[in-house]
């Protein structure tokens, strides 16, 4: 399946998302609605596993496969990903499994969403100072911004990829790159790109991104991404018969963890969650991940067009490509967006109401890959 013959055959885009027969879903930035063969593997798995042993059905190879196919997306090793669920869980491994130094400082924005935000200011607890970069707009966080407020005792800077709510995306590139010559590790919060625009981890030392909105799977399935060079100064923070060293499952007197990132997989996996993340990624993959960010950003301009004629203001309407995303947020002056979000949800079009830390209330706007123009229209004809 191509995105072309998807979007101009409506049977096979009602097969491969069932969602679109009864609503018109625009807020993959929260969360998705499962395809149908992300739905399919799961179910098959769960039957197959109601007649014996659940995980022999599927294991060791979910492992293998699962790492080769967040491998694909992430343009990374294989061995570099690890399975430890929401993306909440993963920037706290890293937060907790990190040693800082009392001195040392961290750079984080204070505005992005709070899973990216709280495991570093926990920190400040072992003396570390938590600086909060300054930006000029919502998320708007340009590489000055970042290596202007760096010294020599700038441990980590922790950012998200792309803002929750604005949509502007990073510059990974000349960020990781200035940071890299600095030695200062790199966290991303990268769950609002991943499956949405190529998200390489090569200038990344850790990344963190769930299932559930731009990869199209289930909750709680998220991926890890450490990379090698760096897991021997990440020591996990929870240990387990999986990650540590047990032949027979037998306790030794050592703690000798696994190679790789399965050092952070200390217990049984969620196997139900790994089937439809690897059925998600395969998709994704199938599609194209280049062809679904080029779609995002060309759906994205029509939105911002569109909004702009209906007399809305829409966050960061101006940014080049390399800054946009799937993201578009609006609101109409004078106007209480939580009206419209209401009237929308009515109409069974679904969005997402998201207020910043001024009190100011935003429609989000969030399709994927599969909304067609139509829809899109339909939303602007309501408004």
């Amino acid at each position: 399946m191509n995105l072309t013959e998807l979007l101009a055959n409506e049977e096979l885009r009602r097969h491969e998302f069932p969602v679109v027969g009864e609503k018109i879903f625009l807020a993959h930035g929260g969360d998705c609605p499962l395809p149908r063969r992300v739905a399919e593997a799961v179910a098959q798995y769960a039957r197959a596993a109601s007649n014996g042993d659940q995980e022999r059905v599927v294991y060791p190879k979910i492992l293998s496969d699962g790492r080769d196919r967040a491998g694909q997306i992430l343009g990374c090793k294989p061995e570099e990903v690890a399975f430890v669920g929401p993306t909440s869980l993963a920037l706290s491994f890293v937060a907790s499994g990190l040693k800082f130094r009392r001195g040392d400082n961290v750079l984080i924005y204070f505005d992005d969403y709070p899973s990216n935000v709280y495991p570093w200011m926990a920190l400040a607890e072992q003396g570390v100072e938590v600086r909060l970069i300054n930006t000029r707009g919502l998320g708007l966080i340009r590489p000055k911004d970042v290596t202007g407020q760096v010294d020599e005792n700038t441990r980590l800077v922790a950012l998200a990829s792309c803002h929750f709510i604005s949509g502007y995306r990073l510059d990974l590139n000349s960020i990781g790159t200035a940071l890299r010559e600095r030695n200062i590790l790199f966290c991303l919060d990268a769950i609002q790109t991943v499956g949405a625009f190529p998200t390489n981890a090569e200038l990344v030392d850790m990344l963190a991104a769930d299932a559930h909105k731009w990869l199209l799977g289930p909750c709680g399935a998220g991926l890890m991404y450490v990379r090698q060079s760096v897991q021997e100064r990440l020591n996990p923070p929870i240990y387990g018969w999986h990650n540590v060293r047990c032949p027979e499952f037998v306790a030794q007197e050592e703690l000798v963890l696994r190679h790789g990132a399965a050092r952070y997989e200390a217990g049984t996996h969620n196997l139900l969650g790994l089937v439809g993340l690897i059925a998600a990624m395969e998709l994704l993959l199938e599609v194209g991940i280049d062809n679904i960010g080029r779609e995002l950003l060309r759906k994205r301009g029509w939105l911002v067009s569109a909004l702009h004629a209906k007399g809305c203001k829409v966050l960061h309407a101006e940014a080049p490509p390399e800054n946009s995303s799937g993201i578009t947020s609006f609101f109409q002056p004078d106007k209480d967006p939580s009206a419209l979000h209401q009237k929308l949800l009515d109409a069974n079009i679904i969005t997402s109401l998201r207020t910043d830390r001024n009190g100011q209330k935003y429609i989000r706007l969030s399709p994927h890959f599969y909304n067609t123009d139509a829809e899109l229209q339909r939303v602007i004809e309501l408004i």
